[in-house]
């Protein structure tokens, strides 16, 4: 029997249409200007090719971030290109709401769990249904994927430079058939700077994690070097609701609660990457972090996607400092809503507990929710989450095993890199010290949020 369950599915594009609508193009062209073969010929975009940077450095206060050229790039990427770039479709008024305006308050408790009122962004879709005991599911061009989206909607390409130097390039032709990868808005921001970066946008790639898709999310958070942009990804089953491979980014300036939480070390890996288990969190995961190379850190933890993937277990990412600290959360939410072992109270709030929700940016579509938002309420939505403490420990044993082979282990046996180490707790000091590195708390823009405390 197939699990299913309802949900409204999150608007990504202005031309994206309801299930069933898809499909139906004119002769001569679609008469949108978007990413297929009717309107590519002769399209021409922005193109950021970044320098692939290999060795990771430590800067003052332990903060791990990716080595540059001392070298301007030609453009800020960040702040000029990325939040400049999304701020102009802002002012054009390509999203749907105004994310600037809603209200979000840091709630009071241990972890400062983060509430956001965004009664607009659920409104004006009818549910629709999702299968959720599938990881994997082949692409389908007949529903909405993203070389549907307008060109207006893409902010630029984005792929390794050719010489070695960081360039940008105003106006550069859409390569087709190499398959450019694409940072596009979300007009259905979570937060300012809302983005999804596409992978190799033309090949039409289903969602699921591979090594080279995972290192250009890595790239990307490397070469924002602000450790309040962050990299999200979600699996089919765990709250992904486009089959087309996609990561998720965007800017807060305040750290997550996910990144407060403390840590038990686990192992070492031959190339340095530390791998820890969260503890006193409510959603069970493992974190990755430095390593020699940012390719090895990459493959580590994509081999480890890649087995939960295979595993048919469904999982959310977040990318955070830099690219330097990853945190994989296998996750059974959706499977317990379809089995109907989720609370009507918690069904009721309406929240998707994806890769934001987990790392405690909680999005709240009711002012009731929000009014009576508590550290209580966020932990018990959470905690359906997260795996039992069993099965955690039994997808730990697959995804070392899985590590292990790929020969990134230290030729520990899985089961002994499983054992209890030192637990290392990172307090709330300790994480404010990590923000307030050389990096600017704030980035240029109009983008304050009104934050309550």
């Amino acid at each position: 029997m197939m699990l299913r369950i309802k949900r409204v599915p999150t608007v990504v594009s202005n031309y994206q249409k309801e299930e069933g609508e898809e499909g139906s193009r004119r002769e001569g062209g679609c008469g949108r200007n978007c990413l297929q073969n009717c309107c590519l010929q002769g399209a021409c975009l922005p193109l950021y090719a970044f320098k692939k940077v290999d060795r990771i450095v430590a800067e003052k206060k332990s903060v791990g971030v990716f080595e540059h050229d001392k070298n301007e790039p030609p453009v800020a990427f960040l702040d000029s290109l990325l939040l400049g770039e999304w701020e102009d479709r802002m002012q054009r008024g390509l999203f749907r709401y105004d994310v600037t305006a809603c209200e979000t308050k840091v709630i009071p408790g241990r972890y400062g769990f983060i509430a956001q009122l965004n009664e607009g962004r659920h409104l004006k879709k009818r549910p629709t249904e999702f299968r959720v005991d599938k990881v994997l599911q082949p692409f389908d061009g007949n529903k909405f994927n993203f070389t549907k989206v307008g060109q207006d909607e893409v902010l630029f390409q984005f792929g390794a430079s050719e010489d070695g130097d960081v360039q940008f390039l105003p106006d550069a032709p859409i390569d087709a058939e190499n398959s450019p990868s694409m940072v596009a808005i979300n007009v259905s921001p979570i937060e300012y700077g809302h983005v999804l970066l596409i992978p190799h946008v033309l090949n039409c790639l289903p969602q699921r994690i591979d090594r080279d898709s995972f290192l250009l999310a890595l790239y990307m958070a490397a070469e924002a070097g602000n450790p309040y942009f962050r990299l999200g990804y979600n699996s089919l089953g765990a709250f992904a609701t486009i089959n087309h491979l996609h990561f998720q980014a965007y800017y807060l300036a305040v750290p997550f609660p996910i990144e407060k939480a403390p840590t038990n070390k686990i192992t070492t890996l031959d190339g340095g990457i530390k791998i820890s288990e969260l503890v006193n969190y409510p959603v069970r995961g493992l974190v990755f972090e430095g390593g020699n190379t940012l390719q090895d850190l990459s493959n580590t933890v994509s081999d480890a996607c890649v087995c939960l993937q295979e595993n048919n277990i469904p999982y959310n990412v977040l990318i955070a400092d830099c690219g330097n600290r990853i945190f994989l959360l296998p996750q059974c939410y959706a499977e317990k809503q379809a089995q109907g072992e989720v609370s009507p109270e918690l069904l009721d709030t309406q929240v998707n507990p994806a890769v934001w929700e987990i790392s405690g940016h909680m999005v709240l579509k009711r002012r009731k929710d929000y009014e009576e938002a508590s550290e209580e309420n966020a932990w018990r939505l959470l905690a359906e989450v997260s795996l039992s403490k069993e099965r955690f420990q039994e997808v730990n044993g697959l995804i070392f095993e899985a590590i292990s082979y790929k020969g990134n282990g230290n030729g520990t046996d899985s089961e002994n890199l499983l054992e209890d180490a030192n637990v290392e707790h990172h307090s709330v000091e300790e994480v404010n010290a990590i923000n307030d590195s050389s990096h600017p708390a704030m980035v240029t823009g109009s983008h304050e949020c009104l934050v309550l405390q």
